[in-house]
């Protein structure tokens, strides 16, 4: 899969701010505090945010970036925690009900776990009869523009665990979300290899940092 857009038509988010923002500043300082001085750890968060391109830069980078930006072991174990956490609780949402019923919810979960991640990820929401979510899985890990995806891997596992529907996800590390014709060739493969089995492909959201597209609102499922 490749980020490179083959249309603009995408549900905005609103782009980031091209000044450190002082309540984001303020929180991260906050957090780094437990491991430093109050005024290094305003210093230090000044430098994450504008290392990492903003506050959800920060949360979303992974053990190994941060540690190279110079943070202790103990301020990025904090960091994780709260990152999880706040993914947790979107996951929270987004399963209270049928997921096509409560999309906004579900969008928002995806893009607090995906929307800042620095190499492309793909996974597979599987639904249960009712669209309720039975399991998310990550089903490759990629580089910075590419996360190789097998059509048989994804419905052989939506056999095994008998599931009646799914969803794609992906996200698009330019942070523009529009879908490339690679992503259209593969989402056709795998809708083709699930309608063998009377599997239905709900959709195929694709997350970047500039919002959201969906597959199936740009006509293309």
């Amino acid at each position: 899969m490749s980020s490179r857009p083959a249309s603009n038509i995408r549900e905005f988010a609103p782009a980031p701010a091209s000044t450190v923002d002082d309540n984001d500043l303020d929180l991260l300082a906050e957090i780094l505090a437990r491991t430093r001085p109050p005024a290094a750890s305003r210093a230090a968060a000044a430098d994450l945010i504008t290392v990492f391109g903003g506050l959800a830069g920060v949360a979303a980078a992974d053990e190994a970036a941060l540690l190279c930006a110079g943070l202790a072991t103990a301020a990025v174990d904090d960091l994780l925690r709260i990152r999880a956490l706040a993914v947790a609780m979107a996951r929270a949402e987004a399963c209270r009900r049928p997921v096509l019923s409560s999309w906004n919810a579900l969008t928002a979960y995806l893009r607090a776990d995906m929307a800042h991640a620095p190499r492309e990820q793909f996974r597979v929401l599987y639904l249960d009869r009712r669209n309720i979510l039975m399991k998310d899985e990550g089903r490759a890990d990629g580089t910075v523009d590419h996360a190789p995806v097998y059509p048989r891997e994804v419905v052989r596992r939506a056999l095994e665990i008998s599931a009646s529907a799914l969803i794609l996800v992906h996200n698009h590390p330019s942070g523009d979300p529009s879908p490339s014709q690679a992503d259209i060739a593969m989402t056709r493969q795998v809708v083709d290899a699930a309608r063998l089995f009377s599997l239905q492909v709900h959709d195929h959201v694709i997350v970047g940092r500039e919002g959201t597209a969906s597959f199936r609102a740009l006509g293309l499922i």
